[in-house]
């Protein structure tokens, strides 16, 4: 329905107007922003919880981090990147962006372990952060780093993730192992290294491993006793007298004190269950050791730290043999962690009870319009070379200008055959005086009844046959005149009727150029747009080679991007050339149909002319 603004206006204006508002709607509808979002190129989001009071953290935790386990539970893998590369966390205040390290990342398993150092964890109370992926976009790039997740207290941690090389140290102090080790893939977290009572790492000694008198101290692991032996070391170093050892004795764990040649043992605890993952953890605070399983006391040893700068050797060590057992997460710090950290990290980080302390809420989802950030459309618009570009605003222009010819054109074709309909059906009622209808707002279609209504007139006016018939009544006053004064009589001669006939088709000529007139336009559309999308497919594909050329670097997330967005050029050249053609060939029939009601109105017309208007010359 026309408003009254609308009244008027040309169809070039409307169907202008009709292309800005259709383009405001869509990008009203596909670029909105959600202000509680961190980036809307990230589309999808969820909350992660972390609940030290259901690990027992009541008291203070320190710089702890926290593992993060996805699975097809909690996680969309379908909905991110194959390889994690998108997956960013965020702190509460939806801005900050939290370290973390992605250690594992199957995608294939749908399983994923993550690291994340939140800003600050509070004893017996929940804290949330979130977890922001789905970004399939080129911005999407690695962005996790091992060392921006420990605090400086943290001077060495091995998560024996590397394979077939030494345990390499996931801080940035480079305390790395000294040969390699056997490692397991069925770890608590990721990959686990594998301890025989032969096997040995040793680690040299650096200003960052140096331990004081009295000093500080937190060495945990994660350990998972075999069937035997029961006994062995796990942990050694000795230096000038001083000496310090964890170890297991029939099972049962022990740490070992030794200070200027005293030597002091923590008593025998329970024995580690075998095949089952304990974690481990001796702290040393001022004059007591103390030994913790599962975030429990198992024992202490009221001796200080020894001063030691001397190698540490993890397994076998002369004259013990090594533990047997799988060890994974192992980490040593140069300051005593408090009680809660222990506890954080005995729950949060254990399969069992790890879902209850760091939980996942479902997935949330950003705006997904058409042109939304991180969306398909936005994903190949961003990707898009200057020469794409080019050629996508061409086709732009001739979109535009193929849907105003079709619009145009239709429009124009429809009121000429809504004319044609009213004038056939007031011409058949003529029966003496050809030129009656000659004037519709005269006084002369009243003899026909009244069969002219208001809105018939109307409509007779965008007539192409009613013009044509125009030119054939003029002709007719002009050759009567000029025959009765020749002859004296009301007549036409043969001569005059093929002049009026010639006439009328000259009309037909004029009226067809206008029915066709911009319809060229149409068939430029339909066979250039196809040609330059395609132009600009082949030279998109030619840039995003070459930068890979130069590049050095052959991977899906360096060639999709660049080929998705080339292709893009020969989608826009066809939805260009399609709706033009359909448009074409409705039009022509249209177009054949209008100028076969003018030349059939014309043979009717000189018909009834020779009949009306009979040669009576003798």
């Amino acid at each position: 329905m026309l408003k009254s603004n609308d009244i008027g206006m040309s169809p070039a204006r409307r169907v202008l107007r009709g292309v800005i508002l259709l383009a405001t709607a869509v990008l009203l509808s596909g670029c909105g922003s959600d202000e509680t979002w961190w980036n809307p190129e990230w589309t999808m989001r969820k909350d992660i919880t972390v609940d030290t009071a259901a690990a027992g953290a009541t008291d203070q935790i320190g710089g702890a981090r926290v593992l993060v386990r996805l699975s097809d539970s909690n996680y969309a893998f379908a909905s991110g990147k194959e390889d994690g590369t998108d997956i960013r966390f965020i702190a509460g205040d939806n801005k900050t962006e939290l370290p973390f390290y992605i250690e594992k990342y199957d995608a294939l398993l749908n399983e994923a372990h993550v690291w994340v150092k939140p800003e600050e964890l509070k004893p017996g109370a929940k804290t949330t952060f979130k977890l922001y992926y789905g970004n399939m976009g080129p911005k999407a790039v690695k962005a996790d780093d091992s060392k921006a997740t420990f605090d400086a207290g943290t001077v060495l941690s091995w998560s024996f993730s590397d394979k077939a090389t030494a345990p390499g140290d996931g801080t940035s102090n480079g305390n790395n192992g000294d040969v390699p080790f056997t490692q397991v893939e069925s770890g608590l977290i990721g990959a686990a290294a594998n301890f025989t009572p032969q096997s040995a790492l040793a680690i040299d000694a650096k200003p960052t491993l140096q331990w004081m008198q009295g000093g500080g101290m937190t060495w945990s692991a994660w350990i998972k006793p075999g069937a035997s032996p029961f006994s062995g070391s796990i942990l050694t170093r000795e230096d000038a007298g001083n000496g310090f050892m964890i170890a297991a004795e029939n099972g049962s764990l022990v740490v070992t004190v030794k200070n200027g040649g005293a030597t002091l043992k923590s008593p025998l605890g329970t024995p580690l269950p075998a095949s089952r993952w304990n974690h481990v953890a001796v702290v040393a605070y001022g004059a007591l050791i103390s030994l913790y399983v599962d975030g429990e006391l198992q024992g202490s040893v009221a001796a200080a730290l020894p001063a030691l700068n001397s190698p540490i050797f993890i397994g076998a060590a002369a004259p013990a043999a090594a533990f047997v057992c799988e060890m994974d997460e192992m980490q040593l710090a140069n300051v005593a962690r408090p009680l809660g950290w222990i506890k954080l990290a005995a729950a949060g980080q254990g399969s069992d009870k790890g879902s209850k302390v760091v939980s996942a809420s479902a997935d949330e989802q950003g705006h997904t319009g058409f042109f939304a950030p991180g969306s398909t459309t936005a994903i190949l618009l961003s990707s898009l070379t200057i020469d794409g570009w080019i050629v996508i605003a061409v086709l732009a222009v001739m979109a535009v200008m193929s849907w105003f010819v079709m619009v145009s054109k239709i429009k124009y074709i429809n009121g000429i055959s809504k004319g044609n309909h009213a004038f056939m059906n007031v011409w058949k009622h003529v029966a003496q005086d050809l030129t009656v209808l000659d004037d519709i707002d005269s006084g002369k279609s009243k003899s026909l009844g009244g069969r002219i209504s208001p809105e018939g007139q109307r409509s007779m006016r965008q007539s192409s046959v009613y013009r044509i018939y125009h030119i054939g009544s003029e002709e007719i006053r002009h050759r009567i005149a000029a025959d009765a004064k020749a002859v004296g009589d009301r007549g036409l001669s043969g001569r005059s009727i093929q002049a009026i006939k010639a006439s009328m088709d000259g009309g037909q000529v004029r009226e067809s150029q206008k029915l066709n007139k911009l319809i060229v336009l149409l068939t430029i559309c339909i066979s250039g747009g196809p040609f330059l999308g395609l132009l600009g497919t082949v030279i998109g594909v030619m840039i995003t080679f070459a930068a890979i050329a130069a590049a050095g670097d052959v991977n899906v997330n360096s060639i999709a991007p660049g080929i998705a967005a080339a292709l893009v050029a020969t989608v826009a050249g066809l939805a260009v050339a399609i709706p033009a053609l359909f448009g074409y060939n409705y039009i022509v029939s249209r177009v054949k149909d209008a100028n076969t009601d003018m030349h059939v109105f014309i043979d009717e017309f000189v018909t009834r002319m020779a009949e009306f208007y009979p040669d009576r010359r003798p």
